[in-house]
């Protein structure tokens, strides 16, 4: 399935933009024309949270004493893990307003999802870090491993390689989920990674575009010219996260949120034109209860997830 597939699930954008239906290539770039400096200002807004990350790097090859050094680059490193996670959730609030092209208030609509999601989405982004810590720690010690006791070794590189990216696949859903809907830490999981399995193709795609983009950025300060490290600021974050929120929000709709809208006898209130920007209140968290049991079902339909 291509990032910029024609289906007729589409985008909400496509159901509510007062004009002849877009979807797919078409809709990705009119949107992203009309949003480009808004996309600028939301990452210029967003990479404030990265300070502390920028410090912890700068601070320990600055201060001489190692001690010091480490405890100074620890406690940074710390304030971004927990600061990281309810930035990206207050992000993928205006970036779903803008995907589903709803009106956003960037500032104020930031920090109203950077406070009233501060709790799960503190876990993850705080496991996040965990992970990439992790997996830059096997991509140092697994070699040596493998040099001194065999290339077996390699087997458990491989592993940590393909759970990270599994994980980073996950994130495309968990902030999604955590800015529409009410759902536990626990549940949200579970939907994350059962809607990796089930759109496996989409989010391959997803994740190799972006990892292209963020490889082509982080390069040109290494082999072009140093000064384009000032480019981060501006760019590629939020140019990224547009891409996962246009690619992945329609999943996120498909099996979540409309099925729940559904079983209620309601119409989801993002599809409808007559709804206000923030009319709608988050979906419940235990959606089973409003499953009814089915004798058979066909193959090759929808699937429903709770």
């Amino acid at each position: 399935m291509s990032l910029f597939s024609k289906n007729n699930e589409g985008t909400a954008a496509s159901q509510i933009y007062n004009g002849p239906k877009k979807t797919g290539i078409r809709l990705f770039f009119e949107l992203l024309g009309r949003k480009f400096w808004k996309l600028i200002e939301l990452n210029l807004l967003y990479s404030l949270f990265y300070i502390p990350l920028v410090l912890s790097f700068t601070l320990f090859f600055q201060i001489k004493n190692t001690t010091v050094a480490l405890t100074v680059s620890l406690i940074m490193m710390l304030i971004f893990a927990v600061l990281v996670g309810p930035a990206t959730a207050g992000m993928t609030k205006v970036m779903r307003n803008y995907v589903i092209e709803r009106n956003a208030f960037m500032v104020s609509d930031f920090f109203q999802s950077f406070k009233e999601n501060f709790g799960r989405a503190f876990v993850v982004g705080f496991v996040d870090v965990l992970i990439c810590a992790s997996v830059y720690s096997g991509f140092i010690i697994y070699p040596a491993l493998a040099r001194q006791y065999g290339s077996f070794i390699y087997v458990a590189l491989v592993l940590t390689f393909s759970v990270s990216i599994v994980v980073a696949m996950m994130n495309f859903y968990a902030f999604l989920m955590i800015i529409a809907t009410d759902l536990s830490f626990k549940d949200l999981l579970k939907n994350s990674f059962s809607l990796v399995i089930l759109e496996m193709k989409k989010n391959l795609l997803t994740f190799i575009i972006s990892l292209v983009i963020i490889v082509a950025v982080a390069l040109l300060p290494i082999f072009v010219s140093f000064t384009f490290v000032f480019i981060l600021p501006f760019f590629p974050a939020a140019f990224v996260w547009f891409i996962v929120c246009f690619n992945s929000y329609p999943i996120v709709q498909k099996y979540v949120i409309n099925p729940y809208y559904t079983s209620i006898g309601k119409v989801n209130p993002e599809l409808s034109d007559e709804s206000e920007d923030d009319s709608f209140e988050p979906i419940c968290k235990d959606m089973s209860a409003f499953e009814e049991p089915v004798a058979k079902r066909k193959k090759g339909k929808g699937k429903r997830i709770s």
